[in-house]
C-alpha cells in the first residue's frame, strides 16, 4: 500500500487513531488520549506563538522505513515552499515531536527518533504524558533545544 492509497480510501477517515504506513505497505495505527490531544494543542501554540513559521499536526512524513507521523512538526517557510505540493512529505521538517503514550515502547521511540533526523529533522521531541520534554539531535539527546524557544509548564 502506498500513502496515496491510505488517502483515498474512505474506509479509513473517521477512525479514531492516528494511522502510519509501515515499510512493508502496512497500516499501524494508534489510539489518542484526552491527555495526548491537549499536549499536541499546549505545543502547537506554543511553536507557533514563539517560532513562527509553520506549524503541522499528523503531518506524513516518508522515511527510510515509511510514513511516520510525529504529533506535532515545525517547518521554516522554505520547508513549505519545497514540500507544498507533496502528498507526504519527501523529508522532515525541522522539529518533530512525539507524544508518548503508555503503549508506545522505548525501542519504538529511538526508532522514530533516528528516523526523523535521517529524513532531514534538526530535532526531535519526545514528550511524556507529564509535559516533560527530552530533546534529541544528530548528536543524541541534549538538556534544551537548539531553537530559541521557552516550552514552560505544558500542563
Amino acid at each position: 500500500m502506498q500513502w496515496q492509497d491510505v488517502l483515498a480510501d474512505k474506509s479509513l477517515h473517521d477512525l479514531p487513531y492516528k494511522i502510519e504506513l509501515n515499510e512493508y505497505g502496512n497500516i499501524e495505527m494508534s489510539p489518542a488520549s484526552f491527555i495526548h490531544s491537549l499536549l499536541q494543542g499546549e505545543i502547537a501554540a506554543l511553536l507557533k506563538n514563539q517560532l513562527g513559521g509553520h506549524v503541522f499536526t499528523e503531518l506524513a512524513i516518508q522515511t527510510g522505513k515509511g510514513v511516520r507521523v510525529p504529533d506535532v512538526a515545525w517547518g521554516s517557510h522554505h520547508f513549505v515552499e519545497q514540500h507544498i505540493k507533496e502528498i507526504c512529505a519527501s523529508s522532515a521538517p525541522e522539529i518533530c515531536i512525539k507524544i508518548i503514550s503508555p503503549s508506545n515502547s522505548k525501542v519504538a521511540m529511538n526508532e522514530k527518533i533516528a528516523l526523523f533526523l535521517e529524513s532531514g529533522a534538526i530535532e526531535v521531541w519526545l514528550v511524556d504524558e507529564q509535559g516533560h520534554i527530552n530533546f534529541f539531535n544528530a548528536e543524541g539527546q541534549q538538556q534544551k533545544s537548539g531553537f530559541n524557544i521557552e516550552m514552560g509548564k505544558l500542563i
